[in-house]
């Protein structure tokens, strides 16, 4: 619903780094904690996934305590709920183990590209099946390490996972990848790696070194906020009114930390802090913005781009067909109902803004970043935006709604998933 923002939050827990440092604990032999883990379904299916896989998981709201023994499946069917992050990068570790396993997914998941996995695993001494390119997998290893070279143009997610799988067992070995994309997630993974004991050596992101075999080390780790999600809050300061979000890293390896400067291109007022930021409205016009590296953001900044004078190119529109939804169609047509017009020709989107975003019924196609962008608009629409299947949110960012009151935002009510 319409409303004036004003308000201060700390932003929720990083699914991201979460979902890597719970994946580095399971590698790892002894007793890791994780302190202010993250509460979101892909977090909590990333920590059954663990267990799954043989490690020892005790969660509070608090600390997550994880025991790593190596990995020792417990089951032969690993489910990793709807999360993309989670299928990709736990399917290498789970490939580590000679046990014949399962790999399936929930929801919108089940229809995600996998077709990679068929591509490489064989190489590494894994078979490997899918449902024509998509979840269920079924595998067995053990993964082999060996000189090789992948694809990186569709995921670097999957590179995550090989990454970390190889840093188990990988002895003077290198990965090479051609045409990656999401560079800045990489940057996490190893960053990761390297917190809990395992040195990657690369170069110009394409090739990655494994020298000396070293076992990953047991830590103590605490998750640092959540650049995607607090995006949208940023977002809602600089439409409709300010906003202060705490627990930001500016030194994170998050990509989605680039949000800050597509928000200064839109003329907005951002204070920067090192572990808080603050947005200001101000007048918004149209920008040009690259979001190939970070295509989490496209749908914060198609709800900014809706209140800017003009029309605003946004970079980077094919990577997201394989998301939750295929996110540019989506976009399209949600933000269509409130009558801003967005183009989508080849690998740019044209949002074109400053018309006023209108009181409309919209679906979030059951993506969370669908959901949250309608609200984000909704600000300064001229009436109530009615989102279907709002709870959505809870894949990434449970605690959305909550955050959305406490700076200011209206909610009426929320719809029930069907």
């Amino acid at each position: 619903m319409p409303g004036i923002i004003e308000g201060r939050v700390a932003a929720n827990a990083s699914k991201s780094a979460m979902q890597r440092a719970v994946a580095a604990a399971l590698l790892a032999r002894g007793r890791s904690v994780i302190s202010s883990p993250g509460v979101s379904n892909d977090c909590l299916a990333a920590l059954k996934v663990a267990k799954d896989l043989g490690a020892a998981v005790k969660y509070t709201k608090e600390k997550v305590e994880i025991t790593g023994k190596g990995i020792s499946p417990r089951t032969s069917i690993i489910n990793c709920g709807e999360s993309g992050l989670g299928i990709r990068m736990f399917t290498p570790l789970a490939a580590l183990s000679e046990k014949k396993i399962t790999i399936e997914g929930e929801g919108s998941l089940r229809n995600r590209p996998m077709h990679f996995f068929e591509q490489v695993l064989p190489n590494l001494g894994v078979s490997c099946h899918t449902r024509q390119g998509k979840p269920p997998l079924e595998i067995q290893g053990p993964l082999v390490a060996k000189d090789i070279t992948i694809d990186g143009s569709l995921s670097s997610q999957f590179l995550t996972g090989l990454l970390m799988a190889y840093g188990s067992v990988a002895e003077n070995k290198t990965i090479t990848v051609k045409n990656l994309t999401s560079k800045p997630y990489i940057e996490l993974t190893l960053s990761m790696m390297q917190y809990f004991g395992i040195q990657v050596r690369q170069e110009n992101m394409e090739k990655f070194y494994f020298g000396a075999r070293r076992p990953y080390r047991a830590r103590d780790y605490m998750v640092e906020g959540d650049w995607s999600g607090a995006a949208f809050l940023l977002v809602a300061g600089a439409i409709g009114g300010q906003v202060e979000v705490d627990n930001l890293n500016m030194l994170s390896a998050q990509s989605d930390k680039a949000i800050l400067n597509a928000i200064e291109k839109a003329g907005a007022r951002v204070m920067k802090g090192m572990f808080a930021m603050v947005v200001e409205k101000d007048e918004l016009k149209a920008f040009e913005f690259d979001a190939t590296q970070c295509p989490d953001l496209f749908p914060p900044l198609v709800a900014l781009a809706a209140h800017c004078e003009g029309v605003t190119r946004i970079k980077g529109a094919k990577r997201l067909t394989h998301k939750e939804s295929n996110r540019s169609e989506a976009l399209k047509k949600e933000f269509g109902k409130m009558g801003i017009e967005i183009e989508v020709k080849g690998d740019d989107m044209y949002v074109h803004g400053g018309t006023g975003v209108r009181s409309a019924d919209v679906h979030s196609h059951f993506d969370h970043r669908i959901a949250m962008a309608c609200a984000t608009a909704a600000i300064k629409a001229d009436g109530p935006v009615k989102i279907e299947v709002a709870d959505a949110v809870n894949k990434s960012y449970p605690e959305f709604w909550k955050h959305w009151l406490k700076i200011g935002g209206k909610v009426q009510a929320l719809a029930v998933r069907n």
